[in-house]
């Protein structure tokens, strides 16, 4: 679990926000994916909106709107053996300013044998003073299936934002089997914008990650669709492909992942909560 940080005896005890959801998925007798199970808590809520596709979707909701110092978040979600699904985020999660300590957001998922999960959340926004340490653990079985994106924004260019101040910490593991097989521990600080080793001045900056047999045979296909105004690079090896995308803002990073990731879904349209 993540560290605790708590306030220090000079300062008031501020109000903060909790939130737990967790949600299971099976096969019934007819092999399709159905909820076995559901419990939510707090300010973290999960939906199954009716869809037009085979598969489910549930989408996370943090009904506090975002999260700062103290704030507590924690997301999860099973697929039994054979379990196919979506998951996302109703809309971009914001880190805000943090009075006193970190915000804390905890993703824990599992993919059982010859299943398949599409973990698709949206993009992480961070406000300058924001202090954030995201973990997420994602545990899959032999023959099991990821597609992930995770997209990280620098403030609102649109609204002239610059971070002068922002610390983060995003730990990120995939094991297969229990065996390790993806590891990407992040930390961000302020001067790593602008470095020309770093962001180099990007503002917005995505992984893509599919691990899947044969997953390598969609590496060439993935780098013609490198657009415009975005640098983009893909790397294949050992049944995972990796994409690393960057861009002056999230609008064009955000507008290039769509067709990337149908690519990966075989042409299945991205989740309804993804309005681009």
């Amino acid at each position: 679990m993540l560290d605790h940080i708590p306030a220090t005896s000079s300062s008031p005890r501020l109000q903060r926000s909790v939130g737990v959801a967790r949600v299971a998925l099976g096969v019934n007798g007819a092999g399709q994916t159905r909820l076995r199970d559901l419990a939510q808590q707090g300010c973290a809520k999960a939906m199954l909106p009716r869809t037009h596709s085979i598969d489910p979707e549930v989408v996370f909701l943090n009904t506090a709107g975002g999260i700062t110092g103290g704030d507590r978040l924690s997301y999860g979600l099973d697929l039994a053996p054979g379990a196919r699904a979506t998951a996302a985020t109703q809309t971009a999660e914001r880190a805000y300013r943090a009075a006193e300590g970190a915000g804390e957001i905890r993703v824990d998922l599992s993919v059982g044998a010859g299943g398949r999960l599409d973990w698709l959340p949206q993009e992480t926004i961070l406000f300058d003073g924001s202090a954030t340490r995201r973990e997420t653990r994602i545990a899959l079985a032999g023959d099991a299936s990821l597609l992930w994106v995770e997209t990280l924004v620098f403030g609102r260019a649109a609204m002239g934002e610059a971070l002068a101040e922002v610390a983060l910490r995003d730990d990120r593991k995939v094991r297969r089997d229990g065996r390790l097989v993806l590891w990407e521990p992040f930390a961000l600080g302020p001067d790593a914008l602008d470095h020309p080793v770093c962001m180099d001045g990007a503002r917005a900056i995505s992984t893509v990650v599919f691990l899947a047999p044969a997953a390598e045979t969609a590496r060439d296909a993935v780098r013609r669709l490198a657009p415009e105004g975005v640098d983009w690079a893909a790397s294949a090896w050992d049944g995972k492909l990796v994409v690393r995308a960057m861009a002056a803002d999230a609008q064009p990073l955000k507008q290039a992942l769509v067709p990337l990731l149908e690519l990966l879904r075989d042409g299945r349209a991205m989740p309804r909560v993804w309005q681009v």
